[in-house]
Formats: structure tokens, C-alpha cells, sequence
């Protein structure tokens, strides 16, 4: 039963992260703020509810990555994988549209 709801959840993430990244290509400026100003906030906390899970713990570990046989120090490959799409992204060039994957996120340009 936790395979399959495993996958129903998996699915439904990566049908909505599809939705949002056809949104930010297509959508008309109108539409695409409306949808901005509702799923950023949700974006954005649900990125911080992650990272606040792998925080490092007083002995600099990742609780939710380590295992009572084998830690994991912080930063973490949750920490790092922010900081990759949030903040290293945004500083490089992209690759041209036809070489990345479909579901590679895609910044929103700004609205006027």
C-alpha cells in the first residue's frame, strides 16, 4: 500500500510542477500574475518546511539524512539543491530551451 500511494503522490507533485512550469511559458501577463501571486507564497513555504527539516543539529548533521549508523554532515543534498535552483540558477546562463529537460524549473521573467 505504501508503493502505491507512493507513486500517487509522486505523480500528483510532478503533474503540478508540470502545470506551473506550462504556466510560466505560456501564460499571458494577466494570468501569469495571478498565478504568481498565489503559488509563490506556496512555493516558498514549502521550500522552507524542507530545509527547516535538514537543518544541521548541534553535532552539524542533517537529521532527516542521517541514519544512526551513517550521518550526514550539513549542508546536506537538500541544502545544496536549494541553493543550486534558488540562488546559483539564477546567477547562470541557461541552457538554450531545446537542450533542457521538460521538467527543469523555469524562472518566471517579470511581469510590467
Amino acid at each position: 500500500m505504501d508503493e502505491i500511494l507512493g507513486q500517487v503522490l509522486r505523480n500528483a507533485v510532478r503533474e503540478r510542477l508540470d502545470m506551473l512550469s506550462e504556466l510560466a511559458d505560456r501564460a499571458d501577463a494577466t494570468s501569469l500574475l495571478s498565478v504568481a501571486r498565489s503559488e509563490l507564497p506556496r512555493l516558498t513555504e514549502g521550500w522552507r518546511t524542507l530545509l527547516t527539516a535538514h537543518e544541521a543539529d548541534e553535532k552539524g548533521n542533517c537529521p532527516e539524512c542521517s541514519s544512526r549508523w551513517r550521518p550526514q554532515k550539513a549542508p546536506c543534498s537538500v541544502w545544496r539543491s536549494a541553493y543550486e535552483h534558488l540562488v546559483a540558477g539564477a546567477l547562470s546562463p541557461r541552457p538554450a530551451r531545446h537542450q533542457r529537460p521538460a521538467h527543469a524549473l523555469r524562472p518566471v521573467a517579470p511581469v510590467p
